[in-house]
């Protein structure tokens, strides 16, 4: 079958697209240490859409913190001739909706409108998951001439990937022969592909004061008072000390953000006696890590000493940003020509801040590329998907299966 027959069927899809898209949206799949339950019925639904592949296995691991539920993997695999396998590599999980108020219509109720479908994991990552399975589906049945195809479709993304991407890995699911594209994070237009990430590093600070009645400040240590004076003078520092720019990157610097705090008393007039915030930072390559830690428990050290509160710095997270993804490649050829076929202009390479599955297979020396067409509404209330969107970014993985597998 010519590319111009495979790229119709896929044209001939929308409707198709949409209902599947909004099926995913119907069944949560927010992980246990975001309070969910898990991925287990959304992955068992998406098999059930996985047609026509020489084999489907399932990779399921029990979770690391919360035994009882099992994080589950899917690979689906036709086989091909040549050495390797061109992947596309997608993930169940969603971040929890938030704030309900903001939401238009409930986020596990799809809500189709203006061509767009709305609810949450609707861009983040139904999108990926939808137009993988339905590039792969144009393709026609039979034994490829060429390399494997291949769709990954994991749990554990939106927290550590521990029992995601890394337990596949572990498995021996990838090889150095492979291919392998991450549609996690684009642009509106589709134009640039993301082949490098910054450094990650979540922190928990804890300050622990001295509890008291609101009228008596005197006889305690306001834990809310003291978190928050440190915090301004984390943030002065930390601005000072690390601004240097990488402009390969966006943003071209380094965030280090606060988001996210505990409540402290449910009433007014008490003095809190414990604080808790959290930092996200992304941290561009030339800067290390574990110096900008070193100079955010130093600064909690100075305000320990001054306010007689306990503040510690506890490490949640942190990886390590791999190599750069090769562009010189004939595969990444392939693979940028059909993005330009579709992009809505010159197409470029860049780094990001936002991490990804792609920075797993790069650590261990494996190419991965980060595209896709994005609207840009992920982790927001309202999240939606284009259709449009879905169908485009079909049309190219169907155009570099063709030419890599076919």
């Amino acid at each position: 079958m010519e590319l111009s027959r495979i790229l119709e069927r896929v044209e001939g899809s929308r409707s198709a697209m949409a209902s599947d898209i909004s099926g995913i949206i119907r069944i949560p799949a927010i992980g246990p240490s975001n309070g969910g339950t898990g991925e287990l019925a959304r992955a068992d639904h998406v098999q059930s859409l996985l047609k026509g592949f020489d084999s489907v296995e399932r990779y399921d691991t029990p979770d690391r913190f919360h035994p009882d539920v099992i994080r589950p993997n899917i690979v689906a695999k036709r086989n091909g001739s040549g050495k390797g396998t061109v992947w596309i590599v997608s993930h169940l999980d969603t971040v929890p909706p938030g704030d309900l108020d903001k939401w238009v219509s409930p986020p596990f109720e799809p809500r189709a409108e203006g061509g767009r479908v709305y609810g949450l994991g609707a861009e983040d990552n139904g999108q990926a998951i939808i137009s993988s399975i339905y590039a792969a589906k144009a393709i026609p049945p039979g034994r490829l001439s060429g390399r494997s195809m291949g769709l990954a479709i994991v749990a554990d993304e939106e927290t550590t990937s521990a029992m995601g991407v890394e337990h596949l890995l572990k498995q021996g699911c990838f090889t150095e022969d492979d291919f392998i594209i991450v549609p996690d994070w684009g642009t509106e237009g589709g134009t640039m592909i993301e082949v490098a990430e910054k450094h990650l590093l979540w922190v928990k600070f804890t300050i622990k004061g001295r509890q008291t009645h609101g009228s008596v400040p005197h006889k305690g240590i306001n834990a809310l008072r003291v978190g928050t004076d440190f915090l301004s003078d984390l943030m002065d520092r930390l601005d000072k000390a690390y601004g240097d720019e990488d402009p390969y990157f966006r943003p071209p610097g380094s965030t280090l953000e606060p988001t996210r705090a505990s409540p402290t008393v449910e009433n007014v007039n008490t003095i809190p006696g414990i604080y808790e915030f959290w930092m996200d930072c992304r941290i561009i390559p030339s800067q290390d890590p574990d110096e900008i830690l070193g100079l955010m428990r130093s600064v909690a050290a100075e305000h320990s000493e001054r306010t007689g509160a306990e503040i510690s710095a506890e490490v949640e997270q942190k990886t390590l940003a791999g190599a750069p993804s090769a562009t010189d490649t004939e595969e990444f050829a392939v693979f940028l020509e059909a993005v330009r076929s579709v992009a809505e202009g010159d197409v470029e390479t860049v780094g990001v801040g936002g991490g990804t599955c792609a920075n797993f297979f790069r650590l261990r020396g494996l190419n991965a590329y980060v595209w896709q067409f994005g609207g840009g509404s992920l982790h927001q209330p309202n999240e939606y998907v284009e259709i449009d969107n879905i169908v485009k970014d079909a049309k190219v993985y169907a155009t570099m299966f063709y030419r890599l597998c076919v």
